[in-house]
């Protein structure tokens, strides 16, 4: 069963890579306490992920701080380096977007938006979703129903439903 409006997020640790190398993150620590928008790719260097979904955080990342959310996470069921490559590549580093590996789909898996597309090589991989999520509850969530879709879990589209 996938989560939804009201449910709280479970606990999951995801991966960046920090200053010294890979680090452990804890989903409560990045939710506890602030207004938190999360988006899910299914892959990093994908074409949708690429060319439409990353980037329409990007430009919104203003008009979000400006409804006062604290940070914008990306998550995708990738390695953490590949994360921050791909971060580098988009200039979604730059753009203060937090760039989290979800590397062994375990928080993917534990909200229900697990997907396999083996046709195009992707498995256990994350739908393309956006949430707000105020002190863990999730109180927005907009799924897309195809992952090759982004438009309810745009930024804009996000933002429209804030």
């Amino acid at each position: 069963m996938s989560i939804k409006a009201g449910d709280r997020l479970p606990e999951a640790t995801l991966i960046q890579i920090g200053a010294d190398g890979p680090e452990q993150i804890k989903i409560s620590d990045k939710t506890k306490g602030r207004k938190v928008a999360i988006f899910a790719v299914p892959g990093a260097f994908t074409p949708t992920c690429h060319s439409a979904h990353l980037p329409s955080f990007i430009r919104t990342k203003d008009a979000f701080a400006d409804k006062g959310v604290d940070e914008i996470i990306c998550i995708s069921v990738n390695d953490p380096f590949v994360m921050k490559a791909w971060g580098e590549a988009t200039g979604a580093n730059a753009a203060g977007i937090s760039m989290l590996a979800d590397s062994q789909s375990e928080f993917t898996t534990a909200i229900g938006m697990n997907f396999d597309a083996p046709p195009a090589g992707l498995m256990a991989r994350s739908a393309r979703y956006a949430m707000l999520v105020e002190d863990g509850e999730v109180t927005v969530l907009n799924a897309e129903e195809n992952p090759g879709q982004c438009e309810t879990s745009a930024g804009e589209g996000l933002l429209a439903a804030l």
